[in-house]
């Protein structure tokens, strides 16, 4: 069973008909539309960003003012007075270093103490009363050479300088020296032998060389009644010899 078309219907098929010839001519030598690789457009668009991004790096590098290298800190030169040190020797000599003083200003509320000088070792010759000096030898001077067993009497000159008599009970003493020369000691005993203030006497004391080679010696003082020792010490030395 046919059915019948319309001719609206008709007329658009017609038209269509009379068109599809007319398109298909306006294609023939068209370039087919490539299909669209997702991949490779993906690949272009980060390409052209990073481009991009070096593109703005670079501009900002040249925009921004050079590093100015710094150089080389090098320590300023000191002058050379600078350089010295007080009271150190330029020279390096030692006679030339300076000689450290100190202060020796007392503090306040101290009292310095003077300085004492020790005293100089002193013998007491003797007193106002009793005192003598020696004025020489009279007899065997030192140094004398004897004989073994000699006998001698050895005289020394003697002054009275103090302002006591020697009377009795004075005595010339032998104080030290070798036994061997037979030492004694002489005694005033008579008032001829007695010595005023002032005057001088010639006192001897009898003694024996030793019969043995050598050197010997003995000494004598004078000594008051009371019994103090006073006056210059008196020496003989004499040297033995065969």
């Amino acid at each position: 069973m046919f059915v019948r078309k319309s001719p609206r219907q008709m007329l658009l098929t017609l038209l269509t008909a009379a068109l599809i010839p007319i398109l298909a001519a306006c294609n023939v030598g068209a370039t087919a539309e490539p299909t669209l690789d997702v991949n490779a457009i993906n690949t272009a668009a980060v390409g052209t960003a990073m481009g991009q991004i070096s593109a703005q790096l670079t501009q900002t590098a040249l925009a921004a003012p050079s590093a100015t290298p710094h150089p080389t800190d090098t320590p300023p030169s000191l002058p050379t007075s600078a350089l010295a040190t007080a009271g150190a020797s330029p020279t390096g000599n030692a006679g030339a270093i300076p000689t450290l003083s100190f202060n020796t200003t007392p503090l306040p509320g101290f009292t310095q103490i003077a300085s004492q000088a020790a005293p100089a070792a002193t013998v007491s010759l003797g007193d106002a009363c009793n005192n003598n000096v020696f004025e020489g030898d009279v007899t065997v001077p030192d140094g004398t050479v004897m004989k073994p067993g000699t006998d001698f009497v050895k005289q020394w000159a003697i002054r009275n300088t103090g302002n006591c008599t020697w009377d009795e009970g004075y005595s010339l003493v032998f104080i030290g020296g070798d036994q061997a020369i037979d030492p004694v000691n002489f005694d005033f005993k008579k008032a001829e032998d007695f010595v005023a203030p002032g005057e001088s006497i010639n006192v001897g004391i009898p003694l024996t060389a030793p019969l043995a080679v050598g050197t010997y010696q003995g000494t004598w003082r004078m000594r008051s009644d009371t019994g103090f020792y006073f006056g210059t010490p008196l020496t003989v030395i004499f040297e033995v010899k065969k």
